[in-house]
């Protein structure tokens, strides 16, 4: 499959999907995306950048979630122009969906909702490709339901 520029496959190289947990800021993602693709450029490995726009299962309801989707969606653009980096987040509700997708590439499932029908029938609705995190409460054999 392709995902942006990159080639995933048994039989292509390992990409790796990296960034920060939380985008804090324009300054933040750009500096970061700069020194993951030099990485990527220096040892020849494809790169998914990744990051989150609403860190949403935190601990605490007091604490930072991030920048939110509105302002996310133009640094996605920007990483993605600046870069040529395929983008991957994560999204909690459905409705997300169809206003991110048109800035990403690949939309993350959380773990603690891999199991929400709606969300992941939102996500395959658009043209990105999926990620699916497996939670620790579901068998690995019971994921062939969630797909």
């Amino acid at each position: 499959m392709k995902i942006g520029n990159i080639s995933i496959g048994n039989d292509k190289p390992l990409a790796v999907m990296a960034g920060p947990c939380a985008m804090e800021s324009l300054d933040h993602a750009l500096f970061m995306a700069e020194h993951l693709k030099n990485l990527s450029v220096k040892f020849n490995i494809p790169l998914i950048y990744k990051s989150s726009f609403d860190k949403a299962n935190r601990t605490s309801a007091h604490a930072d979630r991030g920048i939110g989707l509105e302002h996310a969606m133009t640094i996605f653009d920007r990483i993605k122009a600046d870069f040529e980096l395929p983008v991957m987040t994560d999204i909690h509700l459905p409705e997300q969906c169809v206003q991110v997708a048109p800035h990403i590439d690949v939309i993350q499932i959380p773990a603690f909702l891999c199991r929400q029908t709606d969300l992941l029938a939102a996500a395959a609705a658009t043209d990105c490709a999926i990620n699916i995190k497996k939670g620790q409460f579901l068998a690995p054999w019971d994921m062939k339901n969630v797909v």
